[in-house]
């Protein structure tokens, strides 16, 4: 009897037979879905590690620069620049002004080599004075051009809080303000041909 119940329930072998294949493309399916959501999130992971690293380089290997203008004594001061970025620059063109003016009242021409990570800096004199005046207190603002990788750039302008009185400093500090990144000068642009100019003036003043 048992033999007989075994045989009326039982599963043909091959019923069984015919079921391996669909159980292998399920178990197969779902190991495929497994593996693409790893290689997804393998890509996605890639791609942020791509971008650290490529904002890293960009970090590193623009170029930045910091200006600063420092007080000496009461009759001196000076700019330091410090170049924040591993690329050298050649410096090209300071130029200091009044917030209060359009146009810089100052505007020195350089050749100066600035490695990455250095610092250079160069006394004012009576530059400063030439862009203040004896008498006056409020903002000065100052500018570098430069080369770097043959291409020519320019800061932002760099503020300082300034007071000086009968041709003495007795005031000179630097306003908080963020600056914004160096920004690239086209050479086709009407703004490189206007720097042009700016050296030149610049360099028949000094002579």
């Amino acid at each position: 009897m048992h033999m007989q119940w075994f045989s009326q329930h039982s599963i043909p072998f091959t019923v069984i037979l015919e079921y391996i294949p669909l159980i292998a493309t399920v178990a197969t399916t779902v190991l495929s879905l497994v593996l693409a959501r790893a290689t997804l999130r393998y890509a996605e992971a890639s791609d942020k590690s791509l971008a650290l690293a490529r904002e890293e380089f960009e970090r590193q290997w623009s170029p930045e620069l910091h200006i600063k203008l420092e007080r000496v004594n009461s009759r001196q001061a000076r700019i330091v620049v410090t170049n924040l970025a591993k690329i050298s620059v050649l410096l090209q063109l300071v130029q200091l002004r009044r917030l209060a003016m359009g146009v810089p009242s100052l505007r020195t021409v350089l050749n100066e080599p600035l490695v990455g990570g250095t610092t250079w800096n160069h006394d004012l004199g009576k530059n400063l004075f030439g862009c203040t005046g004896d008498d006056y207190e409020g903002q000065i603002a100052a500018s570098m051009a430069f080369y770097a990788s043959g291409r020519l750039f320019h800061t932002d302008w760099f503020r300082f809080q300034i007071q000086v009185s009968h041709g003495e400093i007795l005031r000179l500090e630097p306003v908080n303000i963020a600056a914004r990144r160096v920004r690239m000068i086209d050479s086709a642009d009407e703004t490189e041909q206007e720097l042009v100019k700016d050296v030149a003036k610049a360099s028949a003043a000094n002579a």
